[in-house]
């Protein structure tokens, strides 16, 4: 029998010419409906064998895939839980059936909500998925053209030395330790978290984050300073595994009430947790680091994201634009002294 009733559900169940067998749900409780659905699955499996036309793919069977080749991603998790979001959008509808016109209306509900980053990366998600069910599954012949919303480029923002002594006194002693060794070593706040004693070396004055920790894929490694030195000498012996702890448990969460009350008696405004890494790139600039160094201590894979701190560090630059003096006048004693002679 084709068509089967299994609860309240109608599913289909056919064998094709050439021996496969087609048996799926056809999301009805209404048995006319599953029979249209049921005639329109067997003649598309009949061109599909007979005139070699491609299997029509839906976006459940793409989002599917997808997630069972992308487990390695660091962000799957993320993946996961923004398709289950498009779930209710595009569930059971055909990949060709995804327009440009249709992506972005459901996306526009993201943009509304949170801002134009957010949408982008639900946009990126879409785009992966049906450029590798064309190039990869051959289930599609062309994707729509999906251009990204603009994002405006935002300053960097950082905090003087004094600031950071201001907000060190008003934090938590947990929180201080981090927000110390945050701005001696640069690191991410994932990483500095989950630093474990096995990945320091305090007689070599070096530290090292895994490549499956970090966010570019690569080994990081750390040179610790005196500043770093000093709270890890006074973290030892509190907990056998990871560095930073509170109430002997690894500390998940740092941006909590404790932080932003100590933001506010310390007077510091509009200031992350991740700004502390900006804060150490940026005092870096200013003490005549060249970008590129910065660039290797801070781990960042483009050169792009090190520019942004390149006009804290004018007096750099002004050493190299005064070659250009240098060669003026040169060039204007030489011609004054060969005047001379000539006269």
């Amino acid at each position: 029998m084709s068509l089967i009733k299994r609860g309240t559900t109608w599913w289909i169940d056919f064998t094709t010419p050439s021996g496969q067998r087609i048996r799926c749900s056809a999301r009805t409780e209404d048995k006319k409906e599953a029979q249209e659905f049921h005639d329109k699955v067997k003649a598309e499996s009949w061109r599909v064998e007979q005139i070699g036309e491609k299997q029509k793919r839906s976006w459940d069977e793409a989002a599917l895939k997808w997630l069972q080749e992308t487990t390695h991603k660091k962000t799957h998790s993320h993946d996961v839980a923004n398709i289950k979001w498009f779930q209710q959008f595009f569930r059971g509808k055909l990949l060709t059936e995804l327009t440009k016109d249709l992506i972005f209306e459901v996306v526009e509900i993201k943009r509304k909500e949170f801002s134009n980053a957010t949408a982008n990366r639900y946009l990126a998600l879409i785009r992966s998925i049906l450029r590798r069910a064309m190039n990869e599954w051959e289930w599609i012949d062309k994707v729509p053209h999906i251009r990204l919303y603009p994002v405006p480029k935002l300053r960097v923002r950082w905090i003087t030395p004094e600031q950071v002594h201001i907000l060190l006194n008003e934090l938590p002693e947990h929180l201080a330790d981090l927000v110390r060794f945050s701005l001696a070593t640069g690191l991410r706040k994932a990483n500095v978290l989950s630093l474990e004693w096995s990945q320091v070396d305090v007689q070599r004055n070096v530290a090292w984050v895994h490549a499956d920790q970090a966010k570019g894929g690569k080994d990081i490694h750390v040179s610790l300073n005196a500043t770093a030195l000093q709270v890890l000498e006074k973290r030892v012996g509190i907990h056998p595994k990871f560095v930073f702890t509170y109430k002997d448990k690894p500390i998940g969460q740092v941006s909590t009430k404790a932080w932003y009350k100590a933001l506010k008696r310390a007077g510091i405004e509009n200031f992350r947790w991740h700004d502390l890494r900006h804060t150490w790139a940026s005092w870096l600039a200013q003490g005549g680091v060249p970008l590129n160094v910065i660039q290797e201590m801070g781990a960042w894979q483009s050169t792009e994201m090190v520019r942004r701190y390149a006009h804290l560090a004018p007096e750099k630059f002004g050493v190299h634009a005064s070659i250009v003096d240098n060669m003026l006048y040169g060039t204007i004693s030489a011609q004054a002294t060969n005047h001379k002679k000539c006269a």
